[in-house]
């Protein structure tokens, strides 16, 4: 399969039809995969390096997980996540869903800037991206995990927006890092 970017011209001249708008949606999806997986191992890699360089921890994903496990008996919110019964594979389902959440907002970037984006990538749109992204940990996963809107209910609730802000601009540095990468690569 060819990945490279291609101009496409609708109209009277080169190909045109249903087939090469097909073709264009393929990409544009392989490209949200490959910015969004990316995207998201690079801030995971931040997450390693304040782990292992600074004793700071991260986020467990299985609680995410569990979180998403009990949404199908119509539980989503919790007064502690922790505290709530486990659910199998909640480890799994929580990285699974991490990496699903990254290709998704991989894939809005390129819905909101256009998929010409994915061929010429700037850094702008990536770390607004990034920061727009603090919306659903903190309008949603927190809140729903018993730990507030934003973190309100945590120990050091300051420290914890800090952190999600920081690691949100490290993922749309990563969007703007896996973009580039991408290029060069199709």
């Amino acid at each position: 399969m060819n990945l490279k970017w291609q101009k496409v011209r609708y109209g009277t001249a080169g190909r045109k039809g249903p087939g090469v708008r097909v073709e264009r949606i393929m990409e544009t999806v392989i490209r949200a995969v490959v910015i969004g997986v990316g995207a998201t191992a690079v801030m995971d890699l931040w997450g390693l390096l304040l782990k292992r360089g600074f004793g700071v921890r991260g986020l467990d994903y299985a609680m995410v997980g569990r979180w998403l496990g009990h949404m199908p008996a119509a539980r989503f919110a919790h007064a502690s996540i922790a505290a709530a019964a486990p659910v199998r594979g909640e480890r799994a389902l929580g990285w699974i869903a991490h990496y699903a959440t990254g290709i998704v907002f991989a894939g809005l970037l390129l819905a909101i800037c256009g998929a010409d984006w994915a061929h010429r990538p700037t850094v702008l749109p990536a770390l607004v991206t990034g920061l727009a992204t603090l919306a659903a940990p903190f309008l949603l996963m927190q809140p729903g995990m018993g730990l507030g809107i934003a973190a309100s209910k945590t120990p050091r609730p300051n420290v914890a927006r800090l952190r999600s802000l920081i690691t949100h601009l490290v993922f749309g540095a990563g969007l703007y890092a896996a973009a580039l990468v991408a290029t060069q690569a199709y």
